[in-house]
């Protein structure tokens, strides 16, 4: 019996043995699968720097470009006003020559019978122009019928020239 005891102390010894084994050939592979994870979360942690570094930089370009942009729109708010301001103007201008020609047709109804008595002593003006063109025509015409004798000139001296 003694020999049982000795034999169940060898087994136990045995399965012990075997359990610590397994045990460590578990821990070796989680060791390894450890340091894996933790060679993954390094360059992980190496990625998102360089991701934050960017990010950051791009962060500051969009800062930098939205007061750009809210410069330029402010400029462009100027250049608005000012051509709302022309608008203006034009409409005023508009304004104003309609005004005057409005003028200027109520005075030609009220003086349009001095404007046809412009117009006739202009038309008389315009007869006595022709009829003193006509008889200028006939003066000139006359004085080619019967022109003025020539006369001698003195020789031209060459050595003048």
């Amino acid at each position: 019996m003694e020999i049982l005891l000795y034999i169940s102390a060898l087994l136990a010894a045995g399965g012990f043995l075997i359990l610590c084994i397994s045990l460590a050939v578990t821990l070796t592979a989680v060791k390894k699968t450890l340091n894996s994870l933790a060679d993954t979360v390094a360059a992980l942690q190496k990625q998102l720097d360089g991701i934050t570094t960017e990010t950051t930089e791009l962060l500051h370009k969009t800062n930098g470009l939205a007061e750009d942009i809210q410069g330029k729109s402010a400029k462009l708010n100027s250049v608005v006003d000012a051509v709302k301001g022309v608008g203006t103007n034009v409409q005023q201008l508009n304004n104003s020559i309609g005004k005057i020609t409005h003028s200027v047709t109520q005075s030609a109804e009220q003086n349009e019978e001095k404007i046809a008595q412009v117009v006739q002593w202009s038309n008389v003006a315009m007869e006595v122009r022709n009829k003193w063109k006509t008889r200028k025509k006939e003066y000139t015409t006359t004085n080619e019928k019967y022109p003025e004798p020539q006369r001698a000139l003195p020789p031209v001296d060459e050595s003048q020239k």
